[in-house]
């Protein structure tokens, strides 16, 4: 499994953070790629979502479920077709500046496996391999990790501004500075 983690400081309460996060439809406004987010189910755990991605030639819908919640600390889902992942958002509360009341770590936590896609799950043009694709979906994962928590940041804040981003990622499951 491949890890993407990406963290920053917001400036408001973690139950404000918290009640964004969990209205998965809302994540249209936050990436690049998804398209369309349908919910099945009130938003609790066990309620699944499909989220209609597109990207150059391509188009997916991923099936993904909500499979715990801790408010306001934590929300984890997982990919429930085709393609082996899992993730959550976790809050921290924060130490805010002077000029701030509030302060809450954002974390999005991606745990995936690249090779998981098997033959048949994304409908590709003619002539273009799988191998290929993922290569190319890689970093992709990673710019929209960061473009998503970047985008968080101004709609809970209710503008833009240069976000500080830790970013950690893991290829096949081993841990920041092992071999």
């Amino acid at each position: 499994m491949d890890t993407i983690e990406v963290s920053t400081v917001v400036y408001r309460p973690k139950s404000d953070v918290y009640e964004f996060l969990v209205d998965f439809p809302r994540y249209a406004v936050l990436s690049e790629h998804l398209r369309d987010v349908r919910q099945d189910g009130d938003g609790s755990a066990g309620t699944s979502y499909r989220l209609h991605f597109a990207w150059w030639k391509l188009s997916y819908t991923a099936h993904s479920m909500v499979t715990d919640l801790d408010p306001p600390e934590r929300i984890d889902w997982e990919l429930t077709k085709d393609l082996d992942a899992r993730g959550s958002w976790v809050l921290e509360s924060g130490r805010p500046p002077e000029d701030r009341d509030d302060a809450t770590r954002i974390r999005f936590v991606v745990h995936y496996d690249p090779h998981s896609a098997g033959k048949g799950t994304i409908d590709l043009p003619r002539f273009v391999s799988l191998g290929w694709v993922i290569e190319k979906v890689k970093p992709l994962v990673r710019r929209e990790a960061e473009r998503i928590v970047e985008r968080l940041v101004a709609e809970l804040e209710g503008e833009s501004r240069a976000v500080e981003l830790d970013i950690h990622t893991t290829p096949d499951g081993s841990a920041p500075g092992s071999p």
